[in-house]
């Protein structure tokens, strides 16, 4: 007879991850399968020449939340990695975020004072509330910003112009007034010594993990395996698509190793114009200062989901609100099923975010989050 779990876990990326553990120091019995080889989700690094690559994109660990900064590090050490973009517009290089070192160069201007008058003569344009992300990004830095560093790149990552796209993308957007290129606002930010996988690796130490098993496929046999279930999935693909298809868009990677031990000098250089064809090319040893003889880069590529891709960004517009409530409605009245994640509440999360989330279903389950 097949084995008897407290709760099946359905995925092994940080939100599964998390709530295993805790349940484990419950007491529970836990049983998390993922349909892919491996464990970790989109934050998984492999080993390349010696070099830590985060096969589904950068991943910079950041927060203000000093709990969960204690919470991630009891399971792997982290480096003091700061998260400086640069931006390439044609043969043109810009600072990110958006802050003086960015001002100086777009207008030849020295002082704050002449950056914020730029600003403000050329948001005029702008009259009342924004109405879509193109008015937002004009209000918040001008135009010449815009069209340079913001409109071609966003609507590669989107596949959507950006007159069509909701103005609260582009809020969370840094802008300052100071020399600095530290794009996060948190207190807290660093990536794992030895990459992310081993974080995970320690969460589900002891717990029995199955890969290369898709729940949808056998949800019957699976469900009867266990008495409740944490389900990170895709919430539309749980309910069949009842409703229909909810929008994401995905990314493709080609990832190369090069025979150079420095390609672009930063880990993250974006592409701002609308003649690349990809957004951004990341070089992985940069977030753990490697000194390796060569060098490993990715080229990301914004497409619009299609069946057998991978789901990375929900597309928030009003629509696919809509729909999603929908399919909540039919989650909510779920007795022993728990839905959590990114795909499984359809919301773009970072990793913190994710953690917080998690334990706050533990906190739900079990009154408490271990010490």
């Amino acid at each position: 007879m097949a084995k008897h779990y407290d709760y099946l876990v359905v995925g092994a990326g940080l939100y599964g991850a998390v709530f295993a553990y805790e349940a484990k120091k419950n007491g529970k019995s836990c049983l998390v399968i993922d349909k892919r080889n491996h464990i970790a989700g989109n934050i998984y690094t492999e080993k390349r020449s010696d070099i830590n690559v985060h096969v589904y994109g950068a991943h910079i660990f950041h927060t203000s939340d000093k709990f969960i900064w204690n919470y991630i590090q009891r399971f792997a050490e982290f480096n003091r990695y700061t998260n400086s973009p640069v931006a390439r517009y044609k043969d043109e290089l810009y600072n990110l975020p958006f802050n003086m070192n960015t001002f100086a160069k777009m207008w030849n201007i020295r002082t704050p004072d002449e950056a914020i008058a730029i600003i403000e003569e050329q948001r005029k344009e702008i009259t009342g509330e924004p109405k879509n992300l193109e008015e937002q990004a004009i209000s918040l830095v001008g135009r010449d910003i815009y069209e340079k560093l913001v409109k071609c790149y966003t609507e590669k990552q989107w596949g959507r112009d950006c007159k069509e796209l909701p103005a609260f993308i582009i809020k969370r957007l840094p802008v300052r007034m100071t020399f600095d290129n530290n794009y996060f606002n948190d207190s807290y930010q660093g990536i794992p010594i030895g990459g992310y996988t081993q974080i995970v690796e320690a969460m589900l130490d002891g717990i029995d993990v199955i890969l290369e098993k898709d729940y949808l496929k056998d949800k019957q046999e699976l469900d009867a395996m266990a008495d409740k279930i944490v389900y990170t999935g895709p919430i539309d693909a749980y309910y069949n698509f009842c409703y229909g298809n909810l929008e994401y868009r995905s990314v493709r990677f080609e990832t190369e190793e090069l025979n150079t031990p420095n390609y672009q000098g930063n880990a993250v250089v974006n592409y701002t114009d609308g003649d690349t064809p990809f957004t951004r090319i990341i070089e992985h040893k940069f977030f753990e200062f490697g000194t390796q003889p060569t060098t490993v880069i990715s080229r990301e590529y914004s497409a619009e989901w299609k069946p057998g891709d991978e789901p990375y960004y929900p597309v928030n517009n009003e629509k696919n609100s809509e729909l999603y409530a929908k399919y909540k409605a039919l989650a909510d009245n779920e007795k022993n099923v728990i839905f959590g994640g990114r795909l499984g509440e359809y919301k773009y999360y970072d990793m913190d975010k994710v953690i917080v989330a998690a334990l706050e279903a533990v906190k739900k389950e079990f009154g408490k989050v271990s010490e």
